[in-house]
């Protein structure tokens, strides 16, 4: 609750498909960011595509950014493509907050024994390597789903499933880190030199 939103799945139909040029979908960024009337917000979030594009970089350059958050599936291939995310917000000095691990194992809800489909471990690996803060591992988890097609947050429906827990688990670590990020930062304006 007290969250907003907003979409471009609001500003279509279903049937739609949104299909854009990098200069235009750079300009909707623009517009979110500006033209929505978010009110007072304790943190703003922006969900991105992965990858190194026209958006991230409109992002980067035309706001500013307490930090960056890498999301990761757990096998190789996936550990790879946000690896060279990593190197967008590292040359324009976004300083990345840490690493959360999607899909990390499926928790059976019947035995809770878990399967890790996707390979488990990736992200923590990844974070250590990089030397970032590991954010947490979000699991497979039905909720979620049941959650997300019913409009409402697993953390509310579902606040004891596993995907719930690790979702909360890893909002309070971004959001250690973000004070941490922050306090940097008004450091570093009070004493330049530091820097």
């Amino acid at each position: 609750k007290g969250i907003k939103l907003m979409s471009m799945g609001f500003l279509t139909d279903a049937a739609t498909p949104v299909v854009w040029r990098g200069p235009i979908a750079t300009q909707m960024v623009r517009q979110f960011l500006g033209a929505v009337d978010w009110g007072v917000l304790d943190y703003l979030l922006v969900d991105l595509p992965p990858g190194t594009g026209d958006i991230q970089l409109t992002l980067v350059q035309g706001s500013p950014l307490t930090g960056a958050v890498i999301v990761t599936t757990p096998q190789e291939v996936a550990l790879g493509v946000a690896k060279r995310g990593l190197g967008i917000f590292g040359q324009t000095n976004v300083p990345i907050l840490g690493l959360i691990e999607n899909m990390s194992g499926f928790e059976c809800p019947k035995c809770h024994e878990t399967t890790n489909i996707f390979k488990q471990g990736g992200g923590r690996v990844a974070a250590k390597e990089l030397n970032l803060p590991f954010l947490g591992a979000v699991p497979l988890d039905p909720e979620t789903v049941l959650a997300g097609d019913a409009g409402d947050p697993v953390v509310l429906r579902s606040p004891s499933s596993p995907a719930a827990k690790a979702f909360r688990a890893a909002a309070g670590e971004l959001a250690r880190q973000a004070a941490i990020a922050t306090a940097g930062l008004a450091e570093a304006t009070v004493h330049p030199t530091k820097v």
